[in-house]
């Protein structure tokens, strides 16, 4: 497995993979798919500098991504970031997303992070694992925040020191 920067090439395989999670409605409080078009401004506002986006490769083909995000947009939040991940569906459960947050920890004291947060479906018990097994903690619950397809969805945030060497 190759984790890279994302490239603008790239973005197909991103969107096919996001639209397969919206479809899923597990990992997404995104409710209708999405264009290559309408992710292109969301695609250039990540840089390898302060908030990347990762593709993993296996095989010559992407397996997963990752992004970091502003948490909130105000001077005091700057050291923390909010990750998202998915796995294609054929990839998952083959240390993909392990990798990718292994790296998104590794890599954050480079980026100026000091905290990780990510906000996972109260029912999406994989990932909660995952994130939990990497040393994230619930910081945070939300109950019912979201509705989906009829059904209310709690919402849990998890998150992480990062160490500053």
């Amino acid at each position: 497995m190759i984790i890279r920067d994302a490239l603008e090439a790239d973005l197909p395989a991103i969107v096919e993979i996001y639209n397969a999670a919206i479809r899923g409605r597990i990992s997404t409080a995104q409710l209708d798919p999405v264009s290559v078009e309408a992710r292109l401004p969301w695609f250039r506002e990540h840089s390898p500098e302060s908030y990347p986006l990762w593709v993993a490769v296996i095989d010559g083909e992407i397996a997963g991504w990752l992004s970091f995000h502003p948490f909130i947009a105000r001077g005091a939040y700057r050291g923390t970031a909010e990750i998202s991940v998915y796995i294609d569906v054929k990839f998952r459960r083959a240390g993909v997303g392990r990798t990718l947050l292994e790296k998104a920890i590794a890599h954050s004291p480079s980026l100026g992070i000091t905290a990780l947060v990510g906000g996972i479906f109260g029912h999406n018990e994989a990932s909660l694992r995952l994130f939990e097994r990497l040393g994230f903690e619930r910081w945070g619950f939300l109950p019912r925040i979201a509705r989906v397809d009829d059904v209310e969805r709690d919402l849990a945030l998890l998150g992480r020191h990062i160490s500053v060497a």
